[in-house]
């Protein structure tokens, strides 16, 4: 079953009961509930919401990702559960213990996977992605030639429409806010299923900032990146370069966990998929398989 997603932009107060999330609204003062057990993403956006400790602890003892977003609507925070798996030891020595090779030929898949589905969400916004499979074709062991950067390059100049004269900055101009957002989702997802498989998000395989808590989840992410792209792409057209975000561009990102993907021939949801990575990654680390697990488009 794929787990829930609740986004909260007004005023509440939020409290637990018999293993369920009830939601007081304080504006309307009306009353709902939902199983905990049902969800695997619960995002914060308003100054005024209220949350009880007793909540918070039973969300992260669901390995549920709490985002917590300032007063610009931007995500800040995410609380992850610190004991998401029984052989948690186990996995982290297997983790720790990977050698430099095994992380270069698993970075190389990492990127031959991302390259291929950006090549798709040019292919399904009618660009010319021939460079960008010939980038995947020959990526190196470690991606020595750093043709990830190199397909970016392409990849970020041709995706959106000319107008826009887009550059991707974190701070740019929009859609950079709406790419920020969506990867922030994102970036919680795949957080939250890599403590469920045992791994310890702050060790990438290629990210190594120091001052990074989530260098492992900006890796294993990477390919799933697309996926939110293109949904970017599909607000862009219904917007043109009005992209300032609004609670209907909200709605739209946050369906990103649900969206329909392919991981090894089977159709599913994106956060299930996600799951299979992760354990996928953790199977590696334990010399048990070669390869990682990564989604492609429909």
């Amino acid at each position: 079953m794929i787990k829930r997603t609740l986004y909260f932009g007004n005023p509440a107060y939020l409290k637990t009961s018999n293993e369920q999330l009830i939601i007081e609204m304080t504006d309307t003062g009306e009353t709902k509930q939902v199983p905990i057990e049902d969800i695997g993403v619960l995002i914060l956006d308003h100054q005024q919401i209220t949350i009880t400790q007793a909540l918070m602890a039973k969300l992260l003892a669901n390995n549920t990702a709490l985002i917590t977003c300032d007063n610009t609507h931007h995500p800040v925070g995410l609380f992850l559960n610190l004991d998401g798996n029984t052989l948690q030891s186990q996995k982290f020595q297997a983790q720790v213990e990977a050698s430099v090779p095994l992380k270069k030929q698993l970075w190389q898949q990492t990127v031959i996977t991302k390259i291929q589905n950006q090549a798709a969400v040019l292919e399904l916004e009618k660009i010319h992605n021939g460079l960008l499979l010939t980038f995947a074709k020959d990526v190196k062991s470690g991606d020595s030639d750093n043709h990830e950067a190199k397909a970016a390059a392409y990849y970020w100049k041709n995706i959106f429409p000319d107008f826009l004269n887009f550059t991707r900055e974190r701070f740019g101009a929009p859609p950079n806010n709406l790419l920020n957002y969506g990867y922030a989702i994102l970036r919680a997802v795949v957080a939250r299923s890599l403590v469920g498989s045992g791994l310890l998000p702050t060790l990438g395989i290629f990210h190594k900032n120091q001052y990074n808590a989530y260098c492992l989840a900006d890796d294993v992410m990477e390919p799933y990146r697309p996926f939110v792209d293109r949904i970017v792409c599909n607000i862009v057209r219904m917007n043109g370069q009005y992209l300032e975000m609004t609670p209907n561009m909200k709605k739209e990102l946050l369906q990103i966990p649900a969206m329909d993907v392919s991981i090894d021939g089977q159709k599913s949801p994106l956060m299930n998929a996600v799951q299979r990575t992760t354990a996928s990654l953790a199977k590696c680390f334990e010399g048990k398989t070669k390869k990682i697990l990564y989604p492609k488009f429909i």
